[in-house]
């Protein structure tokens, strides 16, 4: 699905990627990990487009398709979905106009008409009851007033209405209390399928003691120096990170 090969990407002159080489298939999910700086939140925005980095070698592609000559509107109606570490609020626009404009630019874009209003409805509904979501937060301005767990979980509740191949969770257990942690990533794991794949960014090892992801990556000054399963999550959260500098 998601192939990605000898990626350097800098901003302002200054290498951030220094040869990221990482395969993700359908089906599967992905963490991850490293210390601050290393490089994580920078991958994220790459795949997703963020026009803030620039790429100076390397290819990513999904299906196939090559990412790299795509807007990030573009990429999203190919099916890459991210989440924020910081979602933003935006005033004046219920959570439920945003993503019925969201899915229905996704259609548009793939040649489809819109969904009909009876079925979006439907949708919302099966949803939001999958998140344990409270229906009175998608009448509110999208994120404005939320708790950092709110945000998140209405976060996931986009991913699950979008459907997207690629989902990309940069530090969704940020902020996050024990509770709010355990809905998310419940969501998380009833959306996982056969087609689609999961890259969970994060600092610790508590959020895949919830979503159990099948390959670890350490990420380090640019550079994945370490890959296994999910007992390298244990091993970082014992030892820290300062041993994989021996890595580098």
């Amino acid at each position: 699905m998601l192939k990605i090969e000898n990626l350097h990407a800098e901003i302002e002159d200054k290498g951030i990627l220094k040869g990221i080489n990482l395969e993700v298939k359908a089906g599967e999910i992905h963490a991850i990990m490293g210390p601050n700086g290393s490089g994580k939140s920078t991958l994220a925005s790459v795949i997703a487009g963020n026009e803030t980095y620039a790429v100076s070698e390397g290819t990513i592609t999904l299906d196939d398709e090559d990412l790299l000559d795509l807007s990030p509107d573009e990429r999203a109606h190919k099916g890459v979905f991210m989440s924020f570490q910081y979602p933003i609020e935006i005033p004046g626009v219920s959570t439920t106009n945003f993503i019925k404009t969201a899915i229905n630019e996704n259609r548009k874009a793939n040649g489809l008409e819109d969904l009909p209003a009876k079925e979006m409805l439907k949708m919302i509904r099966e949803k939001s009851e999958l998140l344990e979501m409270d229906r009175k937060f998608l009448s509110r301005s999208l994120n404005e007033g939320f708790s950092g767990g709110e945000k998140k979980r209405n976060e996931i509740f986009q991913m699950a209405m979008l459907e997207p191949k690629l989902a990309i969770l940069d530090e969704t257990d940020s902020g996050l209390d024990i509770d709010a942690l355990k809905i998310v990533a419940n969501g998380v794991n009833k959306l996982r399928n056969k087609d689609n794949a999961v890259i969970i960014i994060t600092h610790y090892q508590r959020l895949l003691d919830h979503i159990v992801p099948d390959f670890v990556h350490v990420l380090y000054d640019g550079k994945i120096v370490k890959s296994g399963g999910k007992e390298l999550a244990h091993e970082l959260e014992e030892k820290g990170y300062d041993w994989i500098k021996e890595l580098a």
